[in-house]
């Protein structure tokens, strides 16, 4: 091995990532072939933006930025920032861009400095970003029952684990859920002028939720004009204070909520949230298809339930079926985002005010939830594509 590194001393640095198959796959052997030179500057950013990196699964050039790169005599370095949060993945990325970097410059080391910063990212063309809000990516489903609203705090707590500044607000003026999942029961928000309301903070999350206005016994017996109008003021009338990303925990189906967020809403993405069964997946489609058909990307879909784990002897079944989420990721051709078991401590955890994100951090179950919440973040750094001509035209009833 001695020997071998100092024939190639430009494989220093690769020789000390494991098993890396694009290492042996791409790169291995190109260097045999004795193609691999000392780079120019341009060329040299050229190639870290070609870069699929592995721990997000997309180009370099979709999820960061190069802002500078030097080689000089056997030590090539870069600068590189991110636009989404990954905090636990910085180590493995940057072992990654140093391996590739050292072979594709022929430099003996490598050094990647790594920052993050993350950006607004455009939203629908007649609405402008709200003050104090990043992006808004809206957690939606076509029914309810499928775990949409845990699925929603999850994804937030691993968002600001990730290193993101993230709130929640709860748009399921129905059933609000989100103050007993983020162990808000009982609390109420402040407000210093009588016009404005400062969010609650729970688990480190700005949230919001009717369920902070009202009884927790009270029937919403609302009209459409009520509910939306009601969205607005939750939204618009938040000091919501410079986040990253507002994770909105939609109500299920495609009715007035859904529309005003549409209209109204300056949202840069969607997630849909279904189990596998054809009755689950049947009404996300069309929760999908709305969403993609006002312009608002869908970013993936997740699958949640697919699988039961017995909690006393770790048996796994699919009991609600299996392949759902696939087919309908292939139909449109968006991420699957991941998936989730059915799982006793999951729904425990939840209904006891601390999501399995922070409740048990090294769990199985919350590396999902961290993985899809960068996967969502990428997503959304990713280009936007304009999915409608897969749709038919959206019916509004009553519409005049």
């Amino acid at each position: 091995m001695l020997a071998f590194r100092r024939l190639f001393p430009q494989l220093q640095c690769a020789l000390e990532i494991p098993d890396n198959m694009e290492f042996r796959t791409r790169i291995l052997p190109n260097v045999r072939k004795g193609s691999v030179t000392v780079s120019t500057e341009s060329d040299v950013k050229k190639f870290l933006n070609s870069i699929e990196l592995e721990a997000i699964g997309r180009p370099l050039s979709k999820v960061a930025r190069v802002l500078e790169v030097s080689v000089s005599g056997d030590k090539a370095s870069a600068r590189i920032e991110l636009g989404i949060p990954a905090k636990s993945a910085l180590d493995s990325i940057r072992a990654q861009i140093e391996s590739e970097l050292c072979v594709h410059t022929g430099a003996a080391s490598a050094d990647v400095e790594l920052s993050t910063r993350i950006t607004s990212h455009s939203v629908q063309s007649n609405l402008q970003p709200i003050p104090g809000i990043k992006n808004i990516i809206a957690i939606a489903s076509g029914k309810g029952g499928v775990g949409k609203s845990t699925v929603a705090s999850n994804i937030a707590l691993a968002l600001a684990a990730e290193g993101a500044s993230v709130g929640v607000l709860d748009a399921d003026i129905y059933g609000p859920s989100q103050p007993q999942m983020l162990g808000l029961t009982g609390e109420r928000p402040s407000s210093e002028d009588g016009e404005t309301m400062a969010p609650l903070i729970g688990h480190g999350l700005q949230v919001m939720s009717i369920g902070f206005l009202v009884d927790p016994d009270q029937p919403m017996i609302w009209r459409g004009p009520m509910v939306t109008s009601a969205l607005n003021q939750l939204i618009n009338q938040t000091q919501w204070k410079d986040l990253d990303y507002l994770i909105v925990d939609m109500p299920p189906g495609t009715g007035d909520i859904q529309l005003t967020l549409s209209q109204q809403v300056p949202v840069s993405g969607a997630v849909i949230v279904t189990t596998p069964q054809n009755i689950a997946t049947l009404d996300a489609r069309k929760g999908l298809a709305m969403f993609q058909k006002v312009k608002i990307p869908v970013l993936g879909v997740i699958e949640n339930m697919s699988t039961h784990i017995c909690s006393s002897c770790g048996h796994e079944e699919a009991i609600f079926g299996s392949g759902g989420a696939e087919q309908m990721v292939a139909d449109f051709d968006i991420p699957l985002l991941g998936q989730l078991p059915l799982d006793v401590r999951i729904r425990e955890q939840t209904d006891g005010g601390t999501p399995t994100v922070i409740s048990d951090p090294d769990s199985a179950v919350a590396d999902i939830y961290r993985k899809m919440a960068i996967r969502i973040a990428a997503a959304q750094s990713s280009q936007r594509a304009d999915y409608s001509s897969k749709f038919g035209t959206i019916v509004v009833e009553g519409a005049s």
